[in-house]
């Protein structure tokens, strides 16, 4: 696949650039946290008979999970170039082992497993290691799926996922805070799991950064994280549900329920695309969704949708820091937007900013959080 250049204006190079700046000056800032972390415990408020523990600590920039079948957590961290791998050497629910399986990587955020292997997405590769679990301290060379993706870094950090389709899904974020630039930017692709055969399923996504299918109808469900520089309070992020290959979710002339951008939107550029499912919060960075489909928690949590909402960046009262819940109809209509967890936020200060969800095998939920550099794991015991 060949790449265009980007086609921009200079004043519009110089508006990305000091965006790009912003933003890592933001995302390098150390946690806010004060005191031991268990002690910031505490301040997480969840529904009645509901516990939050540390299932990790010390892991560097906690960003996507992926859960070996024997029993290996593999964490993607996008700042520090590394893939890690935890181990619950002594099954007391708590991780006394970290190794680092992979180093120097371009932005590895999103980690799958599958069949023996480890699949690890950079920004512009897609790299498998085989039988990972038996050679954890010494992997070798992984073996390279694909190495043609778009290089820019600007939103290139990917979550990766394989389908029921057996297909593995490679979303490709937008290049910039907003543009117009061809596929794959912007784009959601999937491939078969030796990255062969690589097609479009939809367009118009800005930048996700989680995504699931749907335990009955398997459609897949994602979030998007809405344009910056149009206020604090439009457009919101979105949550978005893929019905048909080849849809247009609006990026770059429709954002959200119909809001028109101001510079590449025009009367009826909303008319031809799919809106979102649900409009979330302004600017909350809605990252990793998640259908429950455990036992552990209450009847009523079965087929919820959970998202983790890593938090504004520039917004004047920050937004997001928790997990909220959505219910999902049978016919796709999603309602009840709802807080699960929150108290990573107090105040103006954060001290930590929740990125993915994985579900162990009991039913509880284990949640990554790259500002404190901890994993939690969140359970029902009753009450």
């Amino acid at each position: 696949m060949v790449i265009r250049p980007l086609s921009q204006t200079r004043r519009q190079r110089f508006l990305r650039a000091a965006l790009v700046l912003t933003m890592a000056a933001f995302i390098t800032q150390p946690s806010s946290a004060q005191g031991n972390i268990e002690d910031q415990l505490d301040l997480i408020k969840l529904p009645e008979g509901f516990k939050i523990s540390l299932y990790a600590t010390g892991v560097e920039d906690a960003r996507s999970m992926a859960m070996g079948s024997e029993g290996t957590l593999f964490v993607g961290s996008r700042r520090s170039g590394k893939v890690l791998a935890l181990r619950d050497t002594d099954a007391d629910m708590k991780i006394d082992q970290q190794t680092i399986v992979a180093s120097g990587l371009n932005m590895p955020n999103g980690v799958v497993f599958k069949n023996g292997s480890l699949w690890v997405a950079e920004v512009h590769r897609i790299l498998r290691f085989d039988e990972i679990e038996g050679k954890l301290s010494a992997p070798g060379e992984p073996v390279v799926l694909r190495d043609d993706l778009p290089t820019e870094r600007h939103h290139g950090w990917k979550y990766i996922g394989f389908g029921p389709d057996g297909k593995l899904y490679v979303p490709v974020g937008a290049p910039c805070n907003v543009c117009d630039e061809p596929v794959p930017y912007a784009s959601m692709l999937r491939m078969d799991p030796d990255g062969t055969n690589q097609e479009v399923v939809a367009r118009g996504i800005r930048n996700t950064v989680g995504f699931d299918w749907h335990p009955k109808s398997g459609e897949l469900w994602f979030s998007d994280n809405g344009r910056d520089m149009m206020g604090d309070e439009i457009p919101p992020d979105e949550l978005n549900r893929i019905s048909a290959a080849g849809q247009h979710f609006g990026y770059p002339s429709c954002h959200a329920s119909g809001i028109i951008d101001p510079e590449f939107g025009k009367a009826g550029s909303c008319a031809d695309k799919v809106l979102p499912a649900m409009d979330l919060g302004p600017h909350v960075a809605a990252l990793a969704v998640k259908f429950y489909t455990g036992e552990n928690f209450p009847a009523e949590y079965q087929g919820k949708l959970f998202i983790a909402e890593h938090g504004s960046w520039n917004r004047r009262e920050k937004s997001g820091y928790r997990i909220m819940t959505v219910d999902i109809a049978a016919d796709g209509t999603a309602s009840n937007y709802a807080v699960f967890a929150e108290g990573w936020l107090q105040g103006k200060k954060s001290w930590g900013r929740p990125v993915d969800l994985l579900q162990l095998a009991d039913g509880s939920f284990l949640l990554s959080d790259d500002g404190a550099g901890v994993i939690y794991r969140i359970h029902y015991s009753g009450g």
